[in-house]
């Protein structure tokens, strides 16, 4: 009970939605903590006072993510997208190289490997992904969880049959980071926007490598990825970072410093309690629209549930105060630490409407 208690009283003290707020695979709300450091944040600028703290913030942020991901802070890095760490990874392999993906999977972790022409980027059903792995695959690359509908990769199954054919992994968890437990130690490579689940401000997205940093160049590297980075402002980077900061791209320092705060909330809240809490509602959601002879997506333990053929009520939806998406026709909604019971019946007694 006092676990329970202790979760409901922060998230009550950090999140005052003013809607019924259940889409969060678009955007996760703000902590006030947040709220608070962007502000404070955003006055050492316009009060010209030194920005030391906001450094200290990026790598707070680093070591967080860390620690939730399950790997040394020596092996993250801190830059602004998705899309810009899969161009890393795409620059690094061999012309003719075999690219394994999931059918309409999100942009980001695809289009990278499509514009650079000499790849060949192999598209397959999510479902058999994993079986689809094949002596010369040089990469599988796959969302943990889908942006369309929530649907959860078995990557488990996908890591061992990487590895029984000398694949690498890349492993997209921006829709799954915050509520579903990361290991990605288990992958060649990890990233993951901040924006969503994990309750964060817009412009920071992490990449995890391994430790010999598995083959990537730096290709966006500035001054930042330089192992001493204020001696490395002028002139070629005559020392990159003996870490994975190599692969930092320049600090969105506002960014870091409200997503340091939105990090501690994560992990003062626990992810394994996030998951509990985010799925039973997203059950409660599944078992009320059987109620309504509805079938979402089959996506079985996941916090995202998408509908379809309802896709197109999403703006009378929002005009009742319910903030939901349309993704691909479908009525998709993804439900988090601030969602509660109510929520799920308001949302089924406007379906039923």
């Amino acid at each position: 009970m006092e676990t329970t208690e202790t979760f409901e009283s922060l998230v009550r003290a950090e999140f005052t939605p003013k809607s019924t707020y259940l889409n969060t695979a678009s955007n996760g709300l703000l902590p006030a903590r947040t709220v608070a450091a962007l502000h404070e944040a955003a006055l050492l600028r316009a009060e010209g006072r030194p920005l030391t703290s906001l450094y200290e913030d990026v790598e707070a942020c680093r070591a967080a993510y860390a620690r939730l991901a399950g790997v040394p802070a020596t092996r993250v890095a801190v830059g602004a997208s998705v899309a810009a760490h899969t161009g890393v990874i795409a620059a690094s392999l061999p012309a003719g190289a075999e690219v394994l993906t999931a059918e309409d999977d999100f942009t980001s972790v695809l289009n990278p490997f499509h514009v650079r022409g000499d790849l060949k980027v192999r598209s397959v059903p999510l479902e058999r992904v994993a079986e689809s792995v094949r002596p010369g695959t040089a990469l599988v690359a796959v969302s943990a969880a889908q942006s369309a509908d929530g649907r959860i990769a078995d990557l488990p199954a996908l890591r061992e049959a990487a590895r029984a054919h000398g694949a690498r992994t890349y492993v997209d968890f921006s829709q799954a980071a915050g509520w579903l437990p990361m290991d990605a130690d288990a992958y060649d490579f990890t990233a993951s926007v901040a924006f969503k689940w994990l309750l964060g401000p817009h412009g920071a997205a992490f990449l995890v490598v391994p430790e010999d940093f598995g083959g990537l160049t730096p290709v966006l590297a500035g001054w930042v990825a330089g192992e001493v980075p204020w001696d490395s402002c002028y002139g070629p980077v005559t020392e990159l970072a003996h870490s994975a900061r190599r692969f930092d791209l320049t600090h969105a320092l506002f960014t870091c410093a409200g997503l340091r705060r939105s990090l501690d909330l994560v992990e003062e809240l626990g992810v394994a309690a996030v998951h509990a809490h985010d799925v039973s509602l997203a059950d409660r959601f599944r078992a009320g629209l059987a109620t309504l002879g509805r079938e979402p997506v089959p996506a079985p333990g996941s916090a995202i549930v998408s509908v379809p053929g309802l896709g197109g009520r999403q703006p009378e939806l929002s005009r009742a105060g319910i903030e939901i998406s349309n993704r691909a026709g479908n009525l998709r909604a993804a439900f988090h630490v601030y969602n509660t019971a109510a929520d799920v019946d308001r949302l089924l007694d406007a379906l039923t409407g």
